[in-house]
């Protein structure tokens, strides 16, 4: 008896983790969303973004060539500017492969934006050398930001460093922020920064919580930063758009419950 219990118990775990690596692998969900900033310039058209975030590439789950796959899907909807909100690797123990930086940049080089491919780093990136990823990344044609504004149309974006390991300078993004004329948005690994930044900065993107990743009614099992003032999705915070992907690979262990791998697509506009 307790010899055909414990076989029924390993039978169940075996099925859940099957089931919860089939979602891992799922297609990710292209999200939607209209965001209208007071200060769009009379006149000019509106812009889409694409927001990618947590791609966690290693094995097995998001090797390169599935990048690649999700890449084409994100070309596909024809985006003028294209966001990485960091944690292009993965530093999971439970992982078959760690890619070389020039194989996880290799799949990015195929983003296709008018205006640019733009990113900032994660905590995870910062496993590794994070200089040498940089590297291999402006290579491939996308623009690391730590701690810096471009002017992107007629955007001003901040991409600030990674506050979760110590590499951002809130300060400092707080002081772009306040400089900035026109429509203006931050970059950012962890969202909970929102709250804190200039009224300037009036659309914050970002990643990290991976929805929770492992999701059971109304809690996060895994202890996963999907708990946080912004777990995942789309928010207004004190007039302040503030939008969360849920990224697209995996952390801790390659299993999705409750929390598929998503992407957004961001149409900014005017009033």
């Amino acid at each position: 008896m307790f010899l055909r219990m414990l076989g029924f118990v390993f039978l169940v775990i075996l099925v859940l983790a099957g089931w919860g690596y089939a979602n891992s692998l799922a297609d990710p969900v292209l999200r939607r969303i209209t965001v209208k900033m007071q200060d769009w310039p009379e006149g000019t058209a509106p812009l889409r973004v694409a927001l990618l975030s947590d791609l966690h590439m290693q094995g097995p789950d998001m090797p390169p060539e599935r990048m690649a796959r999700i890449v084409e899907q994100v070309n596909a909807q024809h985006p003028d500017l294209i966001l990485i909100a960091g944690d292009i690797t993965g530093d999971r123990g439970l992982s078959t492969r760690q890619y070389p930086d020039a194989e996880l940049a290799a799949p990015l080089a195929r983003l296709l934006a008018p205006l640019g491919v733009y990113a900032v780093l994660g905590n995870h990136d910062y496993s590794r050398d994070a200089t040498k990823l940089e590297a291999a990344l402006t290579a491939a044609g996308v623009r690391v930001l730590d701690d810096e504004a471009v002017k992107v149309g007629v955007l001003t974006l901040v991409g600030m460093g990674d506050g979760l390991t110590g590499h951002g300078n809130l300060k400092h993004v707080i002081d772009l922020g306040k400089r900035a004329k026109g429509p203006a948005i931050l970059l950012v690994h962890g969202p909970e920064v929102a709250p804190r930044l200039p009224r300037t900065l009036s659309v914050v993107m970002g990643g990290h919580t991976h929805c929770g990743q492992i999701m059971f009614p109304g809690r996060d099992q895994l202890g996963l930063p999907g708990n946080g003032r912004f777990p995942c999705g789309a928010y207004v915070d004190r007039g302040r758009a503030v939008i969360v992907t849920g990224g697209l690979g995996t952390s801790i262990l390659p299993l999705r419950f409750g929390a598929p791998p998503d992407w957004w697509m961001i149409t900014l506009g005017g009033r």
